[in-house]
């Protein structure tokens, strides 16, 4: 199943847009975002296996992509 999960393209299935304001952003699922936490919580315990590892890397990649885009689309909204 990593196989899968280790690339952020896996997740495109996760991926929502939400109108904020007079925004619309790109997002995680709910589920996508609770096993994130979920994931961090048990790297920072350290019970963290190297399957885990893989998926929080794809959602850590996919989650720095999405911050970057919803950085363009606030800046361009600004202006």
């Amino acid at each position: 199943m990593v196989d899968t999960l280790n690339k952020p393209s896996s997740l495109i299935h996760e991926i929502q847009l939400e109108k904020v304001d007079d925004w619309n952003l790109f997002k995680f699922s709910d589920s996508l975002q609770l096993r994130m936490e979920c994931l961090l919580e048990k790297k920072k315990a350290d019970q963290v296996t190297l399957d885990e590892i893989a998926e929080l890397d794809a959602i850590g990649e996919l989650d720095r992509i999405f911050t970057h885009i919803n950085a363009m689309l606030a800046a361009q909204n600004a202006d």
